[in-house]
């Protein structure tokens, strides 16, 4: 079985992020930036995989040269090989743009199952699967959260507000996997050195027959007209019981906003 797993270079969450106010965008810096966490949920169900029924996997991404670390861990981490799609032409594309990019590369590798995350940790628009999946005229089953291949169909429990659902769909399909889908490996020493030899294969959209004028911010459809920082939310009142005291003090406090 082959598997592709589309992984992103991404600004670490756990540090602040800033938007440029003149593009729009976020501040990228590759010094800060990392394998996009919610990539490594499909990625580690995607070793479990091939360990199991054999096969390899392949991770993907689109991005400037520093997007080559993020292939790098998840090459440590056990996949296979890399492709990184690296082009002037594709900086500034919007969703459409990215899975036409990413769906030309897959087409190429014709996987049996491609995996995706609900939606990257930047800008959490989730729209690439789906696009990728309409793209590739493939089945696409979504918000996985656990995931077994079975002969030439995939099962999955699917996460709802209320509880899951169960679905499958003939391989090849696309799925997208949630954090409750695997707990990703640590990669040793010896596997991140490893994957430094590793091979990357660079392409760019004259070798993917991605014609350059519809990618890229040339070609997007979507805008970002504005750009708003999240209110700031007043901290809320901590009363602390001393000896009893609490119901008077909450009774007071109501009085004191005019609720009582």
């Amino acid at each position: 079985m082959k598997i592709v797993v589309c992984a992103k270079h991404v600004p670490d969450p756990n540090m602040p992020m800033e938007v440029d106010t003149g593009t729009k965008r976020l501040k990228r810096n590759p010094a800060q930036s990392i394998l996009d966490p919610s990539d490594e949920f499909g990625i580690e169900i995607a070793l479990q995989i091939v360990e199991k029924d054999g096969g390899e996997v392949v991770v993907l991404t689109m991005g400037p040269a520093a997007a080559e670390d993020a292939l790098r861990r998840a090459m440590a981490m056990g996949a296979g090989r890399a492709i990184h799609i690296i082009d002037d032409a594709l900086a500034g594309s919007d969703a459409l743009g990215t899975a036409k990019a990413l769906a030309a590369a897959i087409k190429a590798e014709e996987p049996d199952m491609v995996i995706c995350a609900v939606e990257s940790t930047d800008a959490y628009t989730g729209m690439v699967p789906g696009a990728l999946a309409e793209l590739l005229d493939l089945p696409q089953v979504t918000f996985a959260r656990s995931l077994a291949v079975d002969g030439g169909a995939v099962s999955i429990q699917r996460a709802t507000e209320s509880g899951y659902q169960t679905v499958q769909a003939q391989l090849p399909a696309l799925v997208t996997v949630t954090a409750s889908v695997a707990e990703p490996r640590y990669p040793s020493f010896k596997l991140m050195m490893q994957a430094k030899k590793k091979p990357v294969d660079a392409r760019d959209t004259g070798a993917l027959g991605v014609d350059a004028g519809a990618v890229g911010e040339s070609g997007a459809k979507e805008e970002v007209l504005t750009v708003e920082l999240i209110r700031e939310e007043k901290q809320g009142v901590k009363i602390t019981d001393e000896g009893g005291d609490s119901v008077d003090q909450i009774v007071a406090y109501l009085k004191k906003i005019q609720v009582a």
